[in-house]
């Protein structure tokens, strides 16, 4: 198996190394909230993000979805928000640092990845890892592209394509190169 994913861009023409790691730096619901909104009803950190509503509050956390690459050792990792429901939000928050490594959290997808039909509100597992590191998620087997790719892997070409199509967007959504 590879230990190295490599590609020659077709976009720009340069080697690009390294297994690609993509990460959005809020959830979409934290996104479409206006300036205001966001510094009156929402607390985003680098892992945890919380907004308020009228009648609920919203709990999210930081998570890793990660894509095996077919013939390399290194996945493609999505940087991803995934929901949680306020009990388990207050369970994750309150075992971050030794977690019971049996816990599972349902959670929904929060955030729309380029390069697959709309992916907000997929059905989640969130595992946590501890030693300091994100949780992993698992969606619900499916039709869903994504699912599939997560369950069955990528291909290089593919892997490739969505690494090119992040890498070279016009920066029109909050995913970025990790």
């Amino acid at each position: 198996m590879a230990a190295i994913f490599a590609f020659r861009c077709s976009c720009c023409g340069e080697l690009h190394e390294g297994s690609p790691s993509i990460g959005f730096d809020a959830p979409l619901h934290y996104a479409e909230l206006d300036a205001d909104e966001r510094a009156t009803q929402a607390q985003l950190g680098d892992d945890l993000c919380t907004i308020e509503h009228a009648d609920r509050r919203d709990h999210f956390v930081r998570a890793c979805l990660e894509l095996p690459i077919h013939g390399h050792a290194e996945p493609f990792v999505w940087g991803v928000w995934v929901s949680l429901s306020a009990e388990n939000f207050a369970r994750y928050r309150e075992t971050w640092d030794a977690p019971d490594t049996e816990d599972r959290y349902f959670g929904w997808f929060c955030n729309r990845l380029p390069g697959y039909p709309d992916t907000l509100n997929l059905k989640t597992l969130v595992h946590p890892r501890g030693d300091g590191l994100r949780p992993w998620i698992e969606l619900e087997p499916g039709e869903h592209p994504l699912a599939i790719d997560q369950h069955e892997g990528l291909s290089l070409s593919r892997a490739q394509a969505l690494a090119e199509l992040v890498l070279h967007r016009d920066g029109d959504d909050a995913a970025a190169p990790g």
